[in-house]
Parts: structure tokens; sequence; C-alpha cells
């Protein structure tokens, strides 16, 4: 979202100089919901943020228009996308019109203003905040914040098992799903699977461990991706990491040391859910995964797991392809041996 309604996303190109010295370096430029972005067109690294209301046109009514974050010497940004353009004028249109005039109501509209202006700092500017923050990181960032999230996980659960054979296992599985980025098996601790940031995806022990079929692990992994399913992982980190982490991870890039202490434990805590029945049929069928073995690995008592059972789509009938050959099951089963 932007902070006009008529924009879901809105991004330019742009000319960027960090001081009047500095080179200047070709950029994309992100219309947020309170703040402009400016990234690295390459790496799409956050470079800076600027507050859209404290924005300052140097070249009223001139293209290509030239902004600067205040009216100090410094960073400047030149801009020749019109709608960027526009939009960025209109937020100055409706923030000056709202703009108190002096009068005998003046000090009461100031505190008025004041006391509004605590209100969103304290309700709306985290959230806004937090969203942002993992609304611009890049893909690269995930997978390294992902792999943060791992390392906290395996001070609880033991270092992730590996095996040449079996890592060669796990990629085809990933591969045979199609969905996540890299699978690792955790020793202990962990039952199921979890979502991580960055499309990694942790699995326990458990899902492959005293079983004889890979269907398990391939069915949590499938249950874990739909239950998280128009959740960013990212986000729910932040969200319980809180707003200083997100401006942390939005100004310099990286999250503090402190900001994942503790989270590892949530994570284990906090199973997915398990998805309607449905949904998760559907999501089966569409891997070409029987899920009556995943079903079996749950309590197979409940309601829900007997209908999961019962009309699994591939019932009485082969699946379309097995999700691994039996060597590459046999290198799985073995990882962590």
């Amino acid at each position: 979202m932007t902070a006009l309604p008529q924009y879901e996303r809105l991004e330019a190109p742009g000319i960027w100089r960090e001081s009047p010295e500095a080179q200047r370096q070709e950029v994309i430029v992100s219309f947020g919901d309170a703040t402009l972005v400016i990234a690295d067109d390459r790496s799409v690294k956050a470079l800076a943020h600027w507050s859209l209301p404290a924005l300052v046109r140097r070249n009223p009514g001139k293209l290509p228009a030239i902004y600067a974050p205040s009216d100090e010497p410094g960073e400047e940004l030149e801009i020749d996308d019109e709608t960027m353009v526009e939009a960025i004028e209109r937020v100055h249109s409706i923030l000056e019109s709202r703009r108190p005039h002096p009068g005998r109501l003046r000090g009461w509209l100031t505190g008025g203003t004041l006391a509004l202006a605590g209100l969103l700092a304290v309700f709306w500017l985290p959230g806004a905040l937090i969203a942002q923050a993992a609304r611009v990181a890049p893909q690269a960032k995930r997978v390294e914040i992902g792999h943060q999230v791992l390392a906290e996980l395996t001070t609880l659960t033991g270092m992730p098992c590996s095996t040449g054979q079996g890592r060669r296992a796990l990629n085809a599985l990933r591969t045979r799903l199609a969905g996540p980025e890299e699978i690792v098996v955790l020793p202990q601790a962990l039952k199921g699977a979890r979502r991580l940031p960055g499309k990694v995806v942790a699995i326990g022990r458990d899902t492959i461990s005293g079983l004889d079929t890979p269907e398990v692990a391939a069915g949590h992994i499938i249950a874990a991706e739909l239950a998280s399913a128009g959740e960013d992982p990212l986000l729910t980190l932040l969200e319980w990491a809180g707003a200083s982490a997100a401006f942390r991870l939005l100004t310099t890039g990286d999250l503090p040391d402190s900001a994942l202490r503790g989270y590892g434990q949530v994570l284990l805590a906090n199973p997915p859910a398990m998805p309607d029945t449905d949904s998760l049929l559907a999501a089966f069928a569409q891997a070409g995964v029987s899920s009556t073995p995943y079903a079996y690995s749950l309590d197979p008592s409940g309601e829900s797991v007997l209908s999961v059972i019962e009309a699994d789509p591939f019932k009485g009938a082969p699946a379309p392809r097995p999700v691994l050959d039996d060597a590459q099951w046999i290198a799985l089963r073995e990882i962590c041996d």
C-alpha cells in the first residue's frame, strides 16, 4: 500500500546523490505509505528512506524534479517520471491544505495536531514501519535472515543433519515440490515443518525417521507452506521483534544481534495450524503427492485427519510420479545417522 489509495505499488527510476561531492548513481524510487525508499537499481538494497511530509522540492514546476530530504544541503534525488512526481506533489498538496492557519483557535489546533501526531507515533507508525521493512527487503536479505532464524533454532535443535547424499536427496525433494528454495532437517525438538524467511523450510527428524515413505516429509512441507500462504514469514518475525528491529533493518540493512533471541523457542512452541481439508487436499493433488501418509503421521483419530485420509486424491491409485526414488529416500532417511 502507498500513501495514496489509487496506487497499490508505485516505483520509478531516479538519480541519487548522497552529498554535493558524491557521484550520481541510478536508483529505484519506491513510493510508500509514509516514506520514499531509495534503493540501488542493481542490488535493490535500500540506500535511504525519506519522510514524505518532509520532502523539499528544489525546482518547483520543472522536470526532472529535484528533491531533498530537508532544507539542509546534502542528499538530492532527481525524478523525471511524471506519475511519481505527481504522486509526491499530491501528498504535499494534501498536507498543505490540512496545515493549520493563524487564528483564535491556533493554540487548540496545534495542541490537537500534536496529540494526533503522538497517537500516530504510538499506534500507527510502528506498524507502518514494520510493514515497510518487510515489504522492501530483497530476496537475498530474506534468505540471509532465514539462515539467521535457522541458526537461532539450532541452539535448541542441534545443527542441521548433513551428508553428501542426504543433501542431494533434499535438493531432489525441493525440486520435486517446487516451493521451498532450501530444505534442512533438524535432529531434535522440531516436530513437523516450519517455513522461515527466504523460502527456507526446516523439517524435524520425525518426518523421515521410522517411516517407510517420503510422502510424510513432503506432506508436512506442503501443509506448512499452505498454512502460511498469504503470510510473510519476515513480517511475522518483525512483528515479534518490534519496530526498533524493523527500523534497524530499514536504515542499515541488518537486524540487531538481539532481535532473534528467543524466536527459535517461539517457532518450536507454535506449529502451523492444519489448513482446512479442502485446501489441503487441493494442494496435495496439485503437488502430485498422496495425503494419506502425512495424515497417518498426525493423530489419525481426528475428524479432519480422517477426512484427509478418506479423500486422498490418489487413494487406490499411484501418484503421477514418486516423491523420491528409492536411493534418494534411503539417503534422506540416513541423513541424521
